[in-house]
């Protein structure tokens, strides 16, 4: 059992850690292979105390887990930039749960439709959200930031009405 929340400044660590583990298990392989180098488990550990206001977070409410995060999206204004859940949680639900939250905080803020980007790699993560209903829009160049670099994501951008 889990419930979705806001998240606090004491969820971010967990949220750090699952970052780390979750971006690698989608990532590695499918972007540049200096913003993998550069996407350590320190650097997630400093990004996440700054995105609290961002983060909704599922923390689990039973079990040998109880307490701890297993799942978060991070909303900024209508893009859906993370979606993440732990490797236990993964095809229970909470990933399309905690996705309804993220749309929920879209409409919220005003905006019709959502977007995100997915790695055109990340074959699952993109089967995940056409079967929640958004849609392959094309081709995006994503430029991130990392280690002081900027590099340039091969993504596909989803988007679906809120």
């Amino acid at each position: 059992m889990t419930s979705i929340r806001p998240a606090v400044p004491a969820d971010m660590a967990g949220v750090a850690d699952l970052w780390h583990e979750g971006w690698h298990d989608g990532h590695a392989g499918h972007v540049p292979d200096g913003l993998t180098a550069a996407r350590t488990l320190a650097a997630f550990h400093e990004r996440t105390p700054l995105r609290v206001a961002d983060t909704a977070v599922a923390v689990a409410e039973s079990g040998s887990e109880d307490g701890s995060v297993v799942g978060f999206v991070m909303v900024v204004g209508d893009e859906v930039e993370q979606v993440f859940v732990s490797r236990a949680a993964r095809g229970t639900g909470l990933a399309s749960a905690l996705l309804t939250e993220a749309e929920r905080r879209v409409a919220a803020g005003g905006h019709a439709t959502a977007w995100l980007a997915v790695v055109v790699g990340n074959a699952r993560a993109r089967r995940f959200y056409e079967k929640q209903g958004w849609v392959d829009e094309g081709d995006l160049a994503y430029e991130v930031t990392a280690g002081g670099e900027t590099f340039v994501s091969p993504c596909r951008r989803y988007v679906k009405r809120v």
